[in-house]
């Protein structure tokens, strides 16, 4: 089939309101204390019930998406926080905090009721040092296993010298039990330095015969403690040019508007409609640029297109990078984004930039369908991509996957629509899903959602042409000085590339947060590639890695 040619699947959303009211009857003495933050309720539990606890919410309550666990430590306590959502309404929210001691952080895991509560939770315990009881795989998991202490915990020692040895790798099946019982299992390294994994990214792959039967994603190479920098920061300031070190290949101004949604939400901060246009033109030119690289990488990657697919794609990605850099002055790490606005105004003379812009949009249809000819005509990338890299949506969402992985398992999640922000409800645009679940339909929504984004630069084009040059305000009037009151707790998300970019805040009345978690879509969708892989074969693996389109410096921060 060519991939032009799939039917759309624009999908209608229900709306409601949550009652906390009743959630705290669904849970009744299980329930400690409530806590208001700024984006939802805070539900404290004991640390002994947190399966239970999320047991009924997911099966009872409809909470299917686990979006992210924070982890913090406070002077007496530490504390985990489970942010859940609906995938079909992501605007009813709902956080658990389960507190533990600080002289025993231990807590019960709740990986058995989400799958995806199994990363977030080894990253718990390797940086902040809360151990969870009945985790299936818990160990250190961006640091080395032989690394001394925790790093976001306030006891760590900062100046103390590490050594990292050498071990070796030991086979992971010996520890599993499989039904066709003993099998000659071959221990194959993928990385980490391979083009295929696109960074840093070592794969523990264990072979029966041809076929993948277990693969560890071995992560961390490129972990630069970006959320203590932050912590480190200044909100006004210091904190926005950080974010765009997380994606850094193209989604500079989507990164930085995660921070920015959240920061300005945590302190009451307007922007300016004039500049959410501008945000939302900026974001979806980032959009552009981060899925044709994925494109262009990914034939690269199945079927060795260097000078056709992805030299075109590079091309095109050069032009927006063109535009991007009259806008922001900068290519990749752009800075642009300030809380309650932009940096400054579009370029001089207007009418120029305009065009230049209107000259992409025309001619950029035409390169897509040029994508598409190019994809479908070969039979190579269909026997690599077709019913390869299977993943149903229920998978997809014990998983946390969002984004194009998400949306390409059929699932019709989109927080630009969903959980508006920006001016995307004031445009004509439409959310693209396919139902094949394999890495065809991965590719194919982002082709299509490249189409999506064309129609709303065009849209975002029209309406900055006709706003009255009085009334172009790009910032408003925010101190110099932000101090949060304290304990103040909140967690926003945009549709970043990749899914849904997060960010958890809890100021302590200073000018810094006490506590700054990303939630990096890449990072989730991740860990969905064992369950892609589970029977297939390397170059089915291969194909799998590169319709995640993850880059390393998001997965690791």
């Amino acid at each position: 089939m060519s991939l032009e040619q799939r039917d759309l699947d624009y999908g209608e959303r229900p709306e409601g309101e949550l009652d906390f009211d009743e959630l705290a009857d669904l849970l009744g003495d299980h329930v400690l204390d409530r806590e208001q933050h700024v984006h939802t309720e805070g539900f404290v539990v004991r640390a002994d019930e947190v399966a239970t606890v999320l047991s009924k919410l997911k099966r009872r309550a409809g909470f299917d998406h686990m979006s992210c666990v924070t982890a913090q430590e406070y002077q007496d306590r530490y504390e985990s926080i489970y942010h859940l959502k609906k995938y079909k309404d992501p605007t009813q929210e709902l956080s658990i905090v389960v507190p533990t001691p600080s002289d025993n952080p231990t807590s019960q895991s709740g990986s058995g009721v989400y799958e995806t509560a199994n990363w977030h939770e080894r990253e718990a315990y390797d940086l902040v040092g809360i151990e969870y009881d009945e985790h299936p795989d818990l160990r250190r998991i961006l640091l080395p296993d032989t690394w001394q202490g925790h790093p976001l915990s306030r006891d760590y020692n900062q100046e103390k010298p590490q050594i990292v040895s050498l071990k070796q790798n030991p086979n992971p099946m010996q520890t599993k039990t499989r039904e066709s019982g003993d099998s000659d299992t071959m221990f194959l390294n993928i990385g980490p330095h391979h083009p295929a994994t696109h960074g840093v990214l070592h794969l523990k792959t264990v072979l029966d015969g041809e076929q993948v039967v277990d693969v560890d994603p071995d992560i961390g190479y490129l972990h630069r403690c970006e959320e203590q920098m932050c912590q480190q920061s200044t909100y006004r300031h210091q904190i926005m040019p950080y974010p765009d070190r997380w994606d850094y290949l193209s989604s500079g101004i989507l990164n930085e508007w995660a921070y920015a949604r959240t920061a300005e939400e945590l302190a009451d901060i307007d922007v300016p409609e004039y500049a959410q246009v501008i945000r939302t033109m900026g974001a979806e030119l980032c959009r552009i640029a981060s899925h044709l690289l994925a494109v262009g990488t990914f034939g690269l990657d199945i079927y060795g297109d260097f000078t056709a697919l992805f030299m075109y794609t590079i091309t095109d990605r050069e032009r927006i990078e063109n535009i991007l850099e009259d806008l922001t002055g900068q290519r990749l790490m752009f800075n642009y984004l300030r809380l309650g606005g932009v940096a400054w105004d579009l370029p001089e003379p207007r009418e120029d930039f305009f065009q230049k812009i209107r000259n992409f949009t025309a001619e950029f249809p035409e390169s897509l369908q040029e994508y598409h000819n190019m994809l479908s005509s070969n039979e190579i990338f269909h026997m690599r991509v077709q019913d390869t890299g299977i993943l149903p949506p229920e998978e997809a969402k014990q998983y946390g996957c969002t984004g194009p992985v998400a949306r390409g398992s059929g699932i019709d999640y989109d927080l630009r629509r969903d959980d508006p922000y920006g001016y995307y409800d004031e445009l004509d645009w439409n959310v693209i899903t396919d139902d094949g679940c394999d890495n065809y339909s991965r590719a194919y929504v982002r082709l299509e959602e490249m189409r999506e984004s064309i129609r709303i630069i065009d849209q975002c084009v029209d309406v900055l042409e006709e706003w009255p040059e009085d009334d172009r305000e790009i910032q408003s009037n925010v101190p110099r000085t932000l101090k949060p009151d304290p304990d103040t707790e909140i967690y926003r998300a945009v549709e970043g590339a990749k899914g849904e970019l997060g960010i958890y805040i809890r100021s302590d009345g200073t000018a810094k947060p006490a506590r700054f978690k990303i939630r990096s879509p890449a990072f989730c969708n991740l860990q969905s590639l064992e369950v892609m892989s589970e029977g297939e074969y390397i170059p089915d693996l291969i194909a799998s890695l590169g319709s995640l389109d993850v880059v390393l410096g998001e997965v690791d921060r």
